[in-house]
């Protein structure tokens, strides 16, 4: 999927990391981006590109993933074959961002394909076609993970970490959670500290196993439902409870602390 982002998108700072990307891309180093769900990683890649008026090229990494679906292949048409660039050729032939995000997610055999463009070759080739693609200045290939839901059979190999710097993203303080659900939906700051408050009461529950903490997005979510005219309790139940667990006994221990914060 290709982004031509007309207006900056919200995104709140929280250290130095709009200038070690801006260093990166001066310097032709390809970024990692480590963090939980919902804490940022994407909002800032779109932020970035806007800032530096580059193109974006986002490729959500699934299981079936092939390196044909990054770099391209041959398609039927008019009793003839065409060659159609994917994503990631599209983004070395014309410059840009490339994101691959959840890269842990795509097969290892289809991750090899970025190798040659994370070094100082920073060529794709394309077997395909017999051509080897230089990439340009204005390229810039970026890849994000989840680090909670790697394990032995789904992670990144070191090798190819190594081939990238690195940053790690968090949930944010709550000051700044509250300035962006506050940017986001127009909700009044009250709003916004309770529903970071709750958001943090439930992160710091010990005894609950939840794969997933409640992330930004999802109280950006909750506000929403609230401003909308829905019931404070029934708009976090909605939009911040159910989506993180599907167990009954979980989700009414979490909602104890909903009625907490807003009962």
């Amino acid at each position: 999927m290709t982004s031509t982002i007309q207006d900056a998108p919200f995104y709140q700072p929280i250290g130095n990391e709009c200038e070690l990307f801006e260093h990166a891309f001066k310097h032709k180093l390809p970024v990692l981006i480590k963090g939980p769900t919902g804490c940022g990683k994407t909002r800032f890649i779109a932020y970035m590109a806007h800032k530096l008026n580059l193109p974006l090229y986002t490729v959500s990494c699934h299981d079936d993933l092939t390196a044909s679906d990054l770099v391209g292949r041959h398609l039927i048409a008019d009793n003839s074959t065409i060659w159609n660039d994917g994503p990631l050729t599209r983004a070395v032939r014309n410059g840009g961002i490339c994101y691959l995000d959840e890269i842990v997610e795509a097969r290892k055999d289809t991750t090899v394909v970025i190798h040659p463009l994370t070094d100082d070759r920073r060529i794709l080739p394309i077997d395909r076609t017999g051509e080897t693609l230089q990439a340009p200045d204005d390229f810039m290939l970026i890849v994000s993970y989840n680090p909670g839901y790697t394990n032995m059979m789904k992670g990144l190999k070191p090798s190819t970490r190594q081939r990238f710097i690195s940053l790690s993203f968090d949930y944010l303080p709550a000051a700044q959670e509250q300035l962006v659900v506050e940017k986001e939906t127009g909700a009044d700051a009250l709003l916004a500290q309770r529903l970071v408050a709750l958001a943090n009461a439930l992160r710091n529950l010990k005894d609950q196993d939840l794969e997933e903490m409640p992330s930004t997005r999802l109280l950006v979510y909750t506000a929403t439902l609230i401003i909308a005219g829905f019931d404070h309790v029934e708009a976090c139940r909605a939009g911040l409870i159910e989506p993180l667990t599907d167990e009954p006994e979980t989700i009414k221990a979490l909602m104890e602390v909903v009625y907490a914060v807003f009962g």
